[in-house]
This record gives C-alpha cells, sequence and structure tokens, in this order.
C-alpha cells in the first residue's frame, strides 16, 4: 500500500516538475512575444493556447488527488486530517500571496499605462516640437533677410563686381555659402566660407522653386546633408525688373548646429513614438491584464499540486508518530518508528526509537535519582543553615548548586540568579561578579583539590569590600563537590589601616614640625630689621608677605598636629565665615596661576560657622590638586564656584583635566590614596575630616565634558 503511495506520487512530482518547466519557459515566450511586434503577431495566440492547455491538465490532476484525499477522509484514515490542515494551510499561502500580487500587479501596470499618456506628456511633446518648428522658422526669416539685403546691393551692381561684392556681401552677412545663378541656372559668382569647397551647391530643380523666382518671392527650406547634418537654403531674385532676360538668383546656404539639429530630431521621435504608444494603449492593458492572469492561474495550480505531494509526505510520518506516541503513553516501549529516509524525518524516527528505549531505563532510574536528590538536598540545607558565614557550594564542573543567606547579604547580590549556571559563565548573567568568578575559578585550578584562601576586592551596591574566600574540596573523589565560605573584612582591614596610618602620621609630624619654628622666626625678624628701611609701597609688600608666610607657618602647624591627631576631633575655632572672601584671600598665593584660575562667586553668599585657618587648608589643598593635575595640560582651566543650594552654601572647584580614574574615585577620600607620585595620599583625607567636622558633605566625580570636580556643601550660620 506504502509502496503503490510512493510510487503514484513520485511520477505526480515529474509531472508538476516539467509542468513547471515549460510554465516558465512558456511565460518567456510570452513575455518576449509581447515585446516584439512580428513575433507578438505570429506566436502570441498559439502560446496562449498552449497555456490554457497546461492549465487543463493541471486541473485533471488536481481533480483526482481531491478525489482520492476524499476517499481516505471517508474512510477515516489516520492522519488524513493533519494532511487536510497541511493542504488548506500550504494552498492559502500560495492563494493568498498570489492573489496579492496579482491585484496590485494588475493595478500597477494599469496606472503605469496611464501613466505614460498623461495630457502633460502629450502637451509637452506637442509644445517641444512646435518650440523646433518655430526656431526654424526664425532662422529661415533671418537668414531670408540678409538674402534680399545682399541681392538689392547685388542688383545694382556691375557684372565685372558682381564677384567682388558677392565676396564682401557673404562675409558681411556672416552667412557659409552664396552662389549667383543665372536665369538659365548657371553659376555667375560664387563665394564660401570653407576654402576647401570648389563647387558650389545647385539650384534645386523644383518647379515651386523657379516659379516663386519668377513671381518676386524667396524660396526657403531646411534641407540635410548625407553625413553632413542639416543646413538652411535660401534662394531670391536679384532684380526686379521684369520676367525677361536679365532676371537672376541668388542662393544663401546657411549650416544649422549639431546639437540644435540632435534636439529637434530627438523630440519628433519621441513625439512619433507616443503617438504609436496612444494608439496601442488599450490592447497594451489587455495584453499584460492576459498575461498576468496566466501566471497567476499557473502558479495557483501548481502549488496546489505541489501542497498536496507535500502534505503527503509530511503527515505520513507524523501520523505514524502520533499513533505510535499513543501506544508509548499507555506504557508499552516496544513499538518502532520505521526509518523510510535519510532526512530531518529519518533522523527524527530514528531519534523517536532510540527514545523509546531509553524512557523505559530513565523511568526506573527516575526514582533511584529523587531519592538521591532529596538526601543531597538535606545535606546542603543543614550545612548552610548552620553556618553565619557565606557558603557557596559547586559541583564538580563549579556549576552553583545553592548559596545561604550571608553568601547573598555580603555580595549584595541575589546568588538565585546563577544557580545551576557554571562559574565561568557567572558574568554573562550578572556582571558585578565577572572578575570574582575568574578570580574563584583560577584559585580552585591553582590549588586542585588542596584548600586554598585568599582576599579579594567586590564591588558591590554598598561600595568596595574585602572579602576574605576560602575554597577546599569535598572528599569523594572527581565527582565531589566544591564549598566556598567567605567574609567581608572590609571593616578589619579599614581599621588596620588607620593604626598604620596613625603611626605614619605621627612620624611625619615630628620630621616636619621641627623646621616651622625657625621659619617663622626668621620671617618675623625680617621684617623687623628691614620695615624701617624700605619705602612705604615696599614695606606694604614685605608686611603683606610676612603675614602670609606667618599664617602659611601656622597653618602648616596645625596641618601636622591634625596628622598625629587624625584619630581624634582637632581642635577648632569657630567664628562666622565669608567663603567668598576667604577665596579671594587665597587667590593673592596663585597670582602666578591667574589665567589659569576662573572665580565664578555668587554674590550676598550667607555666612557659615567655621574655622577659617581650617577651611584655608581645604582650599589650598583642591586648588593645588587642580594645578597639579593640569601640569602637562596646554590649555589648563580650574574653576572655582559659589552658590546657594537648598539652603546649603556650595563650593565647587573643577578642572578640564583628566579627571579621575573608576578605581580611584572609589577610595578617593581614604588615607595614602594618591595618584600623585611624591604624594602623600593624606590631602583628601584630611580634607574630607574637616568638612565633616564642620557638619558639611563632600563629594568628587568627573564631569560629562572632561576634567574632575569637587563639591563641598556647608549649612548657613542660622542652620547650625
Amino acid at each position: 500500500m506504502k509502496t503503490e503511495k510512493l510510487t503514484g506520487f513520485s511520477w505526480l512530482k515529474w509531472f508538476v516538475l516539467v509542468s513547471a518547466v515549460f510554465g516558465v519557459l512558456l511565460l518567456y515566450l510570452l513575455s518576449e512575444a509581447t515585446g516584439n511586434t512580428s513575433l507578438f503577431a505570429q506566436n502570441y495566440p498559439r502560446l496562449l493556447a498552449i497555456g490554457a492547455g497546461v492549465a487543463l491538465i493541471l486541473v485533471f490532476l488536481i481533480l483526482v488527488q481531491l478525489l482520492l484525499f476524499y476517499k481516505k477522509i471517508k474512510a477515516k484514515v489516520f492522519g488524513s486530517k493533519l494532511t487536510l490542515k497541511l493542504l488548506m494551510i500550504f494552498i492559502l499561502m500560495a492563494i493568498i500571496p498570489g492573489t496579492l500580487v496579482y491585484g496590485v500587479s494588475v493595478k500597477f501596470l494599469s496606472n503605469s499605462i496611464e501613466s505614460w499618456f498623461d495630457v502633460n506628456v502629450d502637451k509637452a511633446l506637442t509644445a517641444g516640437l512646435d518650440l523646433g518648428r518655430t526656431t526654424y522658422d526664425t532662422l529661415l526669416n533671418d537668414l531670408t533677410q540678409k538674402a534680399e539685403t545682399m541681392a538689392q546691393q547685388l542688383s545694382e551692381a556691375s557684372i565685372i563686381d558682381e564677384g567682388t561684392m558677392l565676396y564682401h556681401l557673404r562675409e558681411q552677412s556672416g552667412v557659409q555659402e552664396a552662389t549667383l545663378f543665372s536665369k538659365t541656372g548657371a553659376v555667375l559668382s560664387f563665394a564660401s566660407a570653407q576654402s576647401d569647397t570648389l563647387v558650389p551647391e545647385a539650384l534645386p530643380t523644383s518647379s515651386n522653386m523657379m516659379h516663386q523666382i519668377r513671381t518676386q518671392r524667396p524660396y526657403k527650406m531646411v534641407e540635410s546633408r548625407p553625413g553632413k547634418g542639416q543646413f538652411l537654403r535660401v534662394v531670391v531674385p536679384v532684380n526686379t525688373l521684369s520676367f525677361e532676360e536679365n532676371l537672376k538668383a541668388l542662393q544663401v546656404i546657411q549650416p544649422i548646429s549639431k546639437e540644435l539639429a540632435q534636439e529637434a530630431d530627438s523630440v519628433e521621435a519621441a513625439y512619433r513614438g507616443y503617438q504609436e504608444l496612444l494608439l496601442a494603449r488599450a490592447g497594451l492593458k489587455r495584453i499584460y491584464a492576459l498575461n498576468l492572469s496566466l501566471v497567476l492561474l499557473l502558479s495557483m495550480l501548481s502549488a496546489i499540486i505541489s501542497a498536496f505531494i507535500i502534505s503527503e509526505k509530511i503527515s505520513a510520518p507524523l501520523g505514524l508518530l502520533a499513533e505510535i506516541t499513543k501506544v508509548i503513553g499507555l506504557g508499552d516501549y516496544s513499538r518502532k518508528i520505521p526509518v523510510i529516509s535519510n532526512d530531518e524525518l529519518g533522523m527524527l524516527s530514528q531519534s523517536f526509537n532510540t527514545m523509546t528505549e531509553k524512557l523505559k531505563d530513565t523511568s526506573e532510574a527516575r526514582e533511584r535519582a529523587q531519592e538521591k536528590l532529596t538526601e543531597a538536598k538535606q545535606y546542603q540545607e543543614n550545612i548552610l543553615s548552620n553556618l553565619s558565614t557565606g557558603v557557596i557550594v559547586l559541583d564538580e564542573r563549579l556549576v552553583l548548586k545553592s548559596a545561604n543567606v550571608s553568601a547573598n547579604e555580603i555580595l549584595g547580590i541575589r546568588l538565585i540568579r546563577v544557580r545551576h549556571v557554571a562559574l565561568q559563565e557567572w558574568g554573562h548573567f550578572i556582571s558585578e561578579l565577572t572578575d570574582l568568578s575568574q578570580y574563584i575559578e583560577q584559585r580552585f585550578a591553582e590549588a586542585m583539590d588542596f584548600t586554598w584562601d585568599g582576599d579579594i576586592d567586590v564591588k558591590t551596591k554598598g561600595g568596595m569590600k574585602k572579602i576574605h574566600f576560602r575554597g577546599s574540596r569535598l572528599p569523594g573523589g572527581n565527582n565531589s563537590d566544591y564549598v566556598l565560605v567567605f567574609d567581608d573584612i572590609t571593616k578589619m582591614v579599614q581599621a588596620q589601616r588607620d593604626a598604620a596610618w596613625a603611626e605614619v602620621a605621627r612620624r611625619l609630624a615630628h620630621e616636619i614640625k621641627n623646621p616651622l619654628t625657625p621659619i617663622q622666626l626668621s620671617a618675623e625678624r625680617l621684617r623687623l630689621k628691614l620695615s624701617e628701611k624700605l619705602p612705604p609701597t615696599e614695606q606694604e609688600l614685605l608686611n603683606k608677605s610676612i603675614t602670609t608666610i606667618v599664617n602659611q607657618v601656622d597653618a602648616l602647624k596645625n596641618m601636622v598636629n591634625d596628622f598625629s591627631e587624625y584619630a581624634r576631633s582637632s581642635a577648632t575655632k569657630i567664628s562666622l565665615v565669608n567663603i567668598n572672601d576667604l577665596i579671594l584671600e587665597i587667590m593673592g598665593l596663585y597670582e602666578s596661576n591667574g589665567e589659569q584660575i576662573t572665580l565664578n562667586l555668587t554674590h550676598h553668599l550667607p555666612l557659615i560657622k567655621g574655622d577659617p585657618q581650617r577651611l584655608r587648608q581645604v582650599i589650598h589643598n583642591l586648588l593645588q590638586n587642580a594645578l597639579d593635575a593640569l601640569q602637562d595640560h596646554h590649555q589648563a582651566k580650574v574653576t572655582i564656584m559659589t552658590n546657594l543650594h537648598e539652603n546649603k552654601v556650595v563650593l565647587c572647584v573643577s578642572d578640564n583635566g583628566p579627571g579621575f580614574s573608576e578605581e580611584f574615585l572609589t577610595r578617593i577620600f581614604e588615607p595614602y590614596v594618591t595618584t600623585k607620585v611624591k604624594g602623600t595620599g593624606l590631602g583628601l583625607a584630611i580634607v574630607k575630616k574637616i568638612i565633616e567636622e564642620h557638619q558639611g558633605s563632600i563629594e568628587a566625580g568627573n564631569l560629562d565634558s572632561g576634567g574632575a570636580v569637587v563639591n563641598i556643601s556647608f549649612p548657613m550660620a542660622e542652620k547650625v
């Protein structure tokens, strides 16, 4: 039965293929016949009849297949409903787009053909033709006027002077050739602008021309010379005495420019072609509509035949698969699908048979695996529930199996998002875990099956954290799990760092504080010794400089004291401070950098409560940091800005330098964190401490346009 079915569809498939090739050939011949008038007249009806014959054969085959298919449905053959659905889908997929394309194509062709015969096109071509004729008439009239003027002057000349006068008149009028003929047509005189022209152009033999000359009327005509283009010919009578022997004729020839002649020919050819198309408009629309209809008919019929073949071929193994699936669902694993092809359906059948063989084993092993899974889960939960530190359990392939609550809290991430994900793939799901997963994977690879521990900085939502990890593999060989235990040691490390900083600060304070007193005493002594010996102007400069030195020495002393007392609150002398005045005072120390520093101070700012000496240290530090960052910058610019925002006095110091790196920005206010080669790394840490002592806040970041910015906010005096 199946062999007969395959044989029947085999010959049907070959017939459809042959019909398709023949149809394509037929459509090509129809198209060629449509575009070729002679071929169209001879073969178009014949080709059309052949196409109709092919269509009738296809219709007959479709009717036969419908009859066979109806019998299958009547007999309730398994899979016939699936075949019907596939058949309807394929037919609709062919008919709906084909009909849509056909309708659009017919409308498009009709509109396109109609657009060829637009009224504006007709008027434009007629106007172009009339314009060419008018241009030629104008040229003829102009040449006629020149010829008549020449004839008038020649009529007054003697026979001896006619040749000379004709030469001069041709030169004056600018014509190419002028010839004086006798009544009998003999050449009396000849003048030409071309030196290689030895024989003049003969008079036309038209009787109409001779009649016009005898009646004293000019003869003018546009003519063509083979290989030389178009030219204007004008013949006028020379004397008007009588119709007797003394009548002469002057012929003047002037060529038309090639560009004008070509354009005139193009317009005339386009007009003739347009008129031919105009006569064939209705016929063209019918022919193209008939061609499209035949194309649609052949395409639809071929698609329907193909749908029968494809749907039957697809549904046959699928129907068998559906039948066997029902049997397997009842618990019978003995049924197999015969593999009759090497394509995807054959592979599907083979895979289905393999699956059937494994289903029984899988069903038996499922209960055992479920028991083991329950035991393993209970085992992991017992481990995780009794630990306060973070615990992560990975399988033998470093795939996350579980993690306790502390692990999520320490990392600031819900690790359930990477559950059942290999360690090396964590970064694809959570970008914050990229570096951490690489570190853990590397340490496990280096340690192999031994225990390892180490510290790593992890970026979390709460900032950078230093986490201590300890990893090991559970006993059990190559199939055992990995356990990762870790703790957040950020605060402990910070405490160790602060203690170390305090020790270093005390040593630095001892080394720096010693020379400050001699510097201050030397400055005071210079004031005593030199103040009375200098002119008033220089005395004022000296006093200002000495005052600055003394103030800066005092500031250094306080800063050194703050180094050693960083862990304790520094003694501050609170007073009302105008932040703008403090900035202007400090700018006197940066006169050499005046072009680099721009002030944008808001007037009438409220006063703040603070220690002027400590605040002066803050501004000095920020300015110096900005200038240091711009040392290699060609157009260095530092901007100091003050304003009032949300009842707070804001001081902003920015520059157009390289800005802060992302790594540095996360630890910018920590002691001994610096990007300077000779920096101590205490500047911004001290600045932050001073701002916090004044109940203010400080933030550092980068500008969108490039450069670094530090914003400091102070509460107003009445709000403190």
